[in-house]
């Protein structure tokens, strides 16, 4: 019996249509065995519909996960039911390279996947089908968008010369600080250090080189500090230290390690090399500040002391002006 026209006809635009749309399909029988490659499959692998076809798709692409692939089967072909996964998932099944120019910051194709149950005449699901969905656009989109919005996030909490925290950031570090004393009572110290003669640096050479320079502080403190410690920007030239678990004596070690580094550096600017010092003052916190401003009061009084005392100094809150 041959077929009516009508039927020939939609079979070939059918064919057509899969051989041409822009989604992969592949159907495998339960061996996993490729039984159909469309077009689409055949432009990202390079491997013809006739080539893979009988091949368990494993052989053909030992990059598949294919524990992870059978169980999705599996649950496929038990409950007669769709199984989908997003690039979010697992960002591809099939490692293709991405090859479209709008996205060509992306090495490989991201891919969502609807794996589809295929029953026989009999009702039984004797084949999958996947259909693999190019989402690399999409996917580059939000991740460069996430990426904008971790960048921001960021810049809302660094200063933008030094790099370290801003003030706004570091003083809400202060006052968490202050309130994991008041539970626990470990010892915390709190530094703050400023610039000696700053403005005589920015009047001689400039404020670029006097950039340079607070730009040479925070990293020099950068690399002395501790994981666990903070590093902020108070403003202009000056600047605070969170110490966790540090007493008033390791405290003075540590800002003294830091002065001693500042001291004996040179900053290579293109109008000077400069050399400069700095003034510390540290107030380890005790149960007298009621809050986290009384706190870095104290800090600040010390500091006075040190600029007072001659500076290129640390000095530490000892009581003075309670």
């Amino acid at each position: 019996m041959t077929l009516t026209t009508p039927d020939t006809d939609a079979f070939h635009w059918l064919v057509d249509m899969l051989e041409s749309v822009e989604v992969g399909l592949v159907v495998l029988d339960l061996d996993f065995r490729v039984q159909a490659w469309n077009g689409f499959m055949e432009n990202h692998s390079g491997i013809t519909a006739s080539q893979i076809r009988e091949k368990v798709l494993f052989d053909a692409f030992p990059d598949i996960p294919e524990a992870w692939l059978k169980r999705k089967v599996d649950s496929v072909v038990m409950l007669n039911t769709r199984a989908f996964t997003s690039w979010e998932q697992r960002r591809y099944l099939f490692k293709f390279r991405n090859t479209r120019p709008i996205t060509g910051t992306e090495e490989y194709m991201f891919q969502n996947l609807t794996i589809s149950p295929l029953t026989n005449t009999n009702g039984q699901v004797d084949k999958v089908c996947l259909l693999v969905y190019d989402v690399t656009e999409f996917a580059s989109s939000k991740r460069a968008l996430e990426r904008a919005n971790e960048q921001l996030a960021k810049l809302s909490k660094t200063d933008r010369l030094t790099g370290l925290l801003n003030r706004g950031t570091w003083e809400n570090l202060v006052d968490v600080e202050f309130g994991r004393y008041r539970r626990y009572g470990n010892p915390t110290s709190l530094v703050m250090f400023d610039i000696d003669h700053f403005k005589k640096v920015n009047d001689t050479h400039g404020h670029l080189a006097g950039d340079e320079v607070i730009r040479h502080a925070a990293q020099t403190t950068q690399d002395a500090i501790r994981h666990t410690d903070s590093a902020g920007r108070y403003g202009g030239e000056e600047f605070g230290l969170i110490l966790p678990e540090t007493d008033g004596d390791g405290a003075a070690i540590i800002c003294d390690r830091i002065r001693m580094a500042i001291e004996n550096s040179v900053v290579k600017t293109t109008v000077a090399d400069i050399q400069y010092t700095i003034s510390v003052g540290i107030a380890e916190l005790d149960s007298q500040p009621e809050n986290y401003m009384q706190w870095l009061q104290r800090a600040d009084e010390a500091l006075y002391e040190a600029k007072e005392g001659g500076r290129n100094r640390v000095v530490v809150y000892h009581g003075w002006g309670v």
